[in-house]
């Protein structure tokens, strides 16, 4: 029955799958530092309706378009302006759009529905394709429409004639991509893809091609670039200022060498070693049933990681629009291995298909164990997710297992998916087993104190977020320090300079309350953040 619903309605299919898996424990995991800055720009479109002139904490934000804001914006006011999994729905409904569209690409290159579908569960199960939604939310929505228009545009140079509905939905969703984070899927996914295809497949009529190709992103870089004009219209200084930064950044903030992106492959998290295989030109040129299609999907990953490397700005989540091309690359290897791997013979290609679904098995065995090890004092209010993980994903590994000693490679691909979609949708909620008793968060003290709260020095936006308005500095950039008008008002602060606390205590009575600390973990931990934490105090003016 699952067959026949894949091949009479993969997308629906798609759909289905990645529903089931990315929304259940949607709101599991912290926010980040990129979503807090991001949800509280959606709140304050919301609040204090700034829909165009963007603001975080009642400052003015024009380093990212306002798109994706909107989107997300739009689904809080549905589903709660406070609620976690209203903001990251737009962005887990983008992986699920994105998906869609790669299964489509790859159907168009290679006219094979199975072989597009797998692709398409290749894609979605890549760890920065899924870790992107709250690493960096902004990125899954241009490289999402990005992914659209160039399925429309592969339409579009496929057919001889002129068809404008293909050349104006292509302009439409690059338009999107440019107003959802500017240039950078332009860069990052578009300009490979055109390259690769004219390498690859040639434009013909090369005259009238490369003319429609400029007048679509001429059209679309409209489409995409009026808020800038509009922003700097309505508040040039600012937007200047934001525009210098930005661009500095580029060459001057986290600066890597040319290398960095090497291992790009193993962003890919449980294909890595099925996508360093894909890229060995000289061992899978003769295998692959599409030589062409293989060479196009090729040369769009190489080229798309070489023209990042010429940035010198580096980011492992800048490789997120590289996995898009190389889920179809590691699909021609993956199709050679399902069907002849039962006739393979040489150890040099059999041991790494061993080893690497073999390791896949393993985790899924050992897992409870593990996991049972690590929560052993903390099991109260989990148990049963333990259970039934556990259960499930010792089973996935025994039959990855028996496939792998049957040589049946097409249950292993599909096992190796089961075991990732099992990880996200009962083993996540896990993690919140493991939060530290130090863990103490900000988001009751708006409905217990009817104090204004300002904030000294910097607090982390995650703070902001979680307090649920905005905490204005009465420290300013400049050094100097405007206090509020009332006289009794709480104060968050990390680290006051003896300085500054000898000029406070002058003019305020302090009363140290509380400390909020955001972190899950406790403080021995690697991953914990100083930034997390944050005092809280009562001043009350001196007469």
């Amino acid at each position: 029955m699952l067959k026949k619903l894949v091949d009479s309605y993969p997308v629906l299919t798609l759909c289905l799958i990645f529903l089931l898996i990315l929304l259940p424990n949607l709101e599991v995991l912290d926010v980040t530092i990129m979503e807090a800055r991001n949800f509280i720009t959606a709140r304050e479109m919301l609040t204090d309706n700034n829909w165009l002139l963007t603001t975080m904490n009642g400052e003015a934000r024009y380093e990212k378009p306002p798109l994706p804001t909107w989107l997300t914006a739009i689904s809080a006011a549905f589903f709660g302006v406070k609620s976690v999994f209203a903001m990251r729905l737009p962005a887990a409904l983008f992986v699920i759009l994105l998906v869609v569209f790669v299964f489509k690409i790859s159907r168009g290159l290679t006219q094979n529905n199975t072989f597009a579908f797998r692709n398409a569960l290749i894609a979605g199960s890549s760890f920065y394709i899924i870790g992107i939604i709250i690493e960096a939310p902004w990125d899954i929505f241009t490289h999402g429409f990005m992914c659209v228009a160039i399925y429309f545009l592969f339409q579009f140079l496929e057919q001889k004639k002129f068809h404008v509905k293909y050349a104006f939905l292509a302009s439409l969703f690059i338009g999107c991509s440019f107003l959802s984070k500017g240039p950078v899927s332009l860069y990052a996914l578009l300009l490979p893809f055109l390259l690769a295809y004219g390498f690859t497949f040639k434009y013909k009529p090369l005259p009238k091609k490369l003319i429609a190709i400029v007048s679509i992103l001429v059209i679309s870089i409209l489409i995409g670039g009026w808020w800038y004009l509009y922003v700097r219209a309505y508040d040039p200084e600012t937007f200047a200022a934001i525009t210098e930064k930005e661009t500095g950044n580029w060459s001057s903030y986290n600066v890597r060498p040319f290398y960095y992106y090497w291992s790009f492959f193993t962003q890919s998290g449980i294909w890595t070693i099925p996508a360093f295989i894909s890229l060995i030109y000289p061992y899978l040129k003769s295998r692959v049933k599409n030589l062409k299609a293989y060479q196009f999907s090729l040369l769009w990953t190489l080229l798309a990681v070489i023209l990042l490397s010429l940035i010198p700005e580096k980011k492992s989540r800048y490789l997120m629009p590289v996995l898009i091309p190389l889920s179809i690359n590691i699909s021609f290897y993956i199709n050679y291995l399902i069907t002849e791997f039962k006739t393979l013979q040489d150890k040099r290609e059999t041991l790494p298909v061993y080893f690497n679904f073999g390791l896949i098995g393993l985790i899924g065995i050992i897992y409870a164990f593990i996991v049972g090890w690590l929560l052993k004092d903390s099991m109260e209010g989990y148990f049963l997710y333990f259970i039934i993980s556990g259960l499930i994903l010792f089973g996935i590994g025994i039959l990855i297992f028996k496939n792998l000693r049957k040589k049946e490679l097409l249950n292993v691909f599909y096992l190796t998916f089961g075991l990732f979609a099992t990880l996200l949708i009962t083993a996540l909620p896990l993690k919140n087993a493991l939060i530290s008793d130090t863990y103490k968060p900000i988001s009751e003290l708006k409905q217990q104190s009817d104090l204004n709260l300002y904030q000294f020095n910097y607090i982390a936006p995650e703070v902001i977020w979680q307090y649920g308005d905005k905490i204005p500095p009465i420290k300013l950039k400049d050094g100097s320090i405007e206090f509020p008008k009332e006289d009794t008002f709480g104060l968050l602060a990390i680290g006051i300079s003896p300085k500054d606390a000898e000029y406070l205590q002058s003019l305020y009575q302090i009363e140290e309350q509380e400390t909020f600390d955001l972190n899950q973990v406790s403080s021995n931990s690697r991953q914990y953040k100083e930034r997390l934490q944050a005092n809280y105090y009562i001043l009350t003016k001196r007469h």
